[in-house]
């Protein structure tokens, strides 16, 4: 049986039920802290540009890749544009609010913007979410964004290359058991947040 990529979705809203979007509340509000080998900083467009081993960390948030650029509009929320070497990927680490779950993405790119509260990783993106050291649900696409605020969750698999396999560029998930879950469970319990699908992953196509 073939499924859309909305579906897929669906599926994982139904699966997931707990939400892995439910990041660190607090996270937000911390300060960004950044290591690297070099730095530019460019007063007029008032943006910093690191480069080399770069290392993020933003409450439980941390990031690792080769050159980040990072922004504050005057309202005072961050954004960030992170890069890989060639050949690797782009680290993102983050721990879920309230749990001992911690959701970990890799991509070629990494789009962090502090006031949508969003995590967009591009090309061979992958997302993964562990309950304590285990390993419970992993996902692959081409783009995957989650929103921290309002739980909405999104993949969609890249454009196939030419020649390539006829699957390459689908979206692919490995859903893991709630653990602990009553068989005849029909509903998450009361004030556990529900993962949502999306049809689109918002912003404009650059």
């Amino acid at each position: 049986m073939k499924f859309s990529n909305l579906q897929l979705c669906l599926l994982a809203a139904l699966m997931l039920g707990a939400g892995l979007c439910s990041a660190e509340n607090a996270d937000r509000d911390k300060p960004m802290n950044i290591e690297a080998d070099a730095l530019r900083y460019d007063d007029l467009k008032q943006t910093s540009v690191f480069s080399g081993r770069v290392v993020l960390t933003k409450g439980t948030i941390l990031i690792r890749g080769a050159r980040l650029e990072v922004r504050q509009d005057p309202q005072g929320h961050q954004f960030g544009l992170v890069s890989a070497e060639s050949g690797k990927l782009v680290f993102f680490r983050q721990k879920r609010e309230g749990v001992d779950e911690f959701v970990e993405g890799e991509g070629e790119l990494l789009e962090y913007d502090g006031r949508a509260n969003t995590v967009k990783l591009q090309h061979n993106a992958q997302l993964r979410r562990f309950r304590g050291a285990t390993l419970s649900d992993e996902f692959t696409g081409g783009v995957i964004l989650y929103n921290n605020t309002s739980e909405v969750f999104s993949i969609d698999g890249a454009a196939p290359k030419a020649g390539a396999l006829p699957l390459t560029g689908r979206v692919r998930a490995t859903l893991g058991p709630k653990p602990n879950a009553p068989a005849s469970a029909a509903a998450p319990a009361a004030g556990d947040p529900v993962l949502r699908s999306s049809t689109t992953l918002g912003g404009e196509k650059k």
